[in-house]
């Protein structure tokens, strides 16, 4: 998940010739003036909601509200004088850490010379000779600033997910839980157990002492990546797909030991949709059976088989979320096109963006100073991202539009109908045809817009448009993503 990493990774997976299966997928732009039909027959299931993983910028800035706020909740939150639309995610997910500081014996960690401080989050088990939670092996109070974090998103009604990038430094082969030096396994055969026992000692802590109930745990990210070097910029471990059947057997038993059953395991979080679906048909029916929901990271942007992955965890009966997406275009556009293509042909049940706040130019939707870690501008991402979250809301129904560059979700409580556009091309006009449903009355439409060129329309809200025979026509400028809300529909 480094921010230059990823766009090499993207590179790479251009370049092995993913665009070519991509290419089956549609390119998710509409060519001219479209209509677009929106059945609600075409019902893919319940949302379950929008997060972001806390880890780097929460170890920064996990202990201000404004920014919970901005995050966590649909208010409005004024930022450098500018207000901004809170984005409304419900979903925190925490980096268990791999680094410590102290001392084993003569054993020490092994750092990276390329990590800066800010990305060495602290891990609780500081010392192998001791496993009892209770001792002084570990250090409960470290991580205070993303501990933060996730409590505050917690009181703001968030759900979580605990993951792991790297096991604890002196789980590792080479001390180092940036990762091997040839990128392959780094974590010690004989502590598989152990690394599991962590992940499942930290979830009970959440539970009894800071008031963090995880929902679901997962033991890795991005295991099957070739790129955890122990000269990277981050924490990281290659964990094959033998070792992560090994793990995850280890994690269900560890979790049911610390009186956890209810909490489910997922996996694998690899980088990529292909990889993904590789790693999980390579596991057996009872490895299978462990894990309750799929993760996977959208790395691959307009790239690979979504739907060949969709349709392989749904038809093992497993949750799917697409647990993190980054992109280094900070006009939103590519997120915006990334996600509609999920909403297509991955069809997740949640989604989360990496890191809301990053140093790298485009990468987050706040940046900040990585040497003085000072907060900064306002990508126009946010305002693109807030189209999606503010409107699209947990509980709502999503509906497939058959197209590339919009998605529709349905409240039927407040018989309330939203849709999610985004214009790549020139100027034009999208029509909805609402046909299929019992009632759309004519009247007023209420929008809202963001122009991606960085100037105008930032998340802008109208009452310009009408409904009128079930139709409604929106016209969009070029690099406009749309959000349109039409009420008192019926199915």
């Amino acid at each position: 998940m480094d921010s230059q990493g990823k766009v090499t990774r993207r590179t790479l997976f251009t370049a092995a010739g993913v665009t070519v299966a991509a290419g089956a997928l549609g390119t998710g732009v509409a060519g001219a003036d479209a209509t677009v039909g929106v059945d609600p027959n075409a019902d893919q299931g319940a949302w379950e909601g929008w997060g972001t993983s806390l880890a780097w910028w929460a170890n920064v800035f996990g202990d201000r509200d404004d920014f919970a706020d901005l995050f966590f909740t649909t208010k409005t939150v004024t930022y450098n004088g500018v207000a901004l639309p809170g984005l409304g995610m419900n979903i925190a997910r925490y980096n268990l850490g791999a680094s410590s500081w102290n001392a084993i014996g003569n054993a020490r960690m092994v750092a990276s010379p390329n990590i800066p401080r800010f990305k060495q989050i602290e891990g609780f088990w500081q010392d192998w000779n001791n496993e009892d939670p209770a001792s002084s092996a570990w250090n409960w109070n470290a991580d205070a600033k993303q501990r933060a974090a996730l409590v505050k998103a917690t009181q703001r009604g968030a759900i979580s997910e605990l993951f792991a990038n790297s096991p604890m430094w002196w789980m590792c082969l080479n001390h180092n839980p940036s990762g091997a030096a040839d990128a392959g396994n780094n974590l010690q055969p004989w502590n598989h157990r152990q690394h599991a026992l962590h992940l499942a000692a930290t979830a009970r802590r959440a539970r009894d002492q800071w008031g963090v109930n995880f929902r679901t745990v997962d033991p890795f990210n991005e295991p099957s990546s070739p790129y955890w070097k122990a000269d990277g910029k981050q924490e990281g471990c290659g964990i094959d797909a033998t070792t992560q059947r090994s793990l995850l057997a280890h994690m269900r038993t560890e979790l049911d030991r610390q009186g956890l059953g209810g909490v489910m395991v997922s996996a694998s979080d690899e980088t990529s949709y292909d990889l993904a679906r590789t790693t999980w048909n390579s596991f057996d029916s009872g490895t299978k059976a462990l894990v309750r929901q799929v993760n996977v990271h959208g790395y691959q942007g307009l790239n690979g088989r979504r739907d060949l992955l969709g349709n392989d965890v749904r038809a093992a009966g497993k949750i799917l979320w697409n647990s993190e997406h980054g992109d280094s275009d900070g006009s939103g556009m590519n997120t915006a096109r990334c996600l509609l293509m999920d909403f297509r042909w991955l069809k997740p049940t949640a989604w989360c963006y990496w890191q809301v706040m990053d140093p790298t130019a485009g990468w987050g939707l706040i940046r900040y100073d990585g040497s003085t870690l000072r907060a900064g501008a306002v990508e126009t991402k946010l305002y693109v991202l807030a189209q999606f979250t503010r409107h699209i809301r947990p509980g709502m129904r999503i509906i497939n539009t058959g197209v590339g560059y919009a998605v529709a979700a349905y409240d039927s409580a407040a018989r309330k109908l939203v849709i999610v556009a985004a214009n790549v091309g020139a100027a034009q006009t999208l029509t909805f045809d609402l046909s299929r449903f019992g009632q759309v009355p004519d009247g007023v439409v209420t929008r809202w817009s963001t122009l991606t060129s960085g100037s105008g329309d930032r998340y802008t809200r109208r009452q310009d448009l009408r409904t009128a025979g079930k139709l409604v026509r929106v016209p969009f400028a070029a690099g406009a993503v749309q959000t349109i809300e039409i009420e008192g529909v019926v199915r």
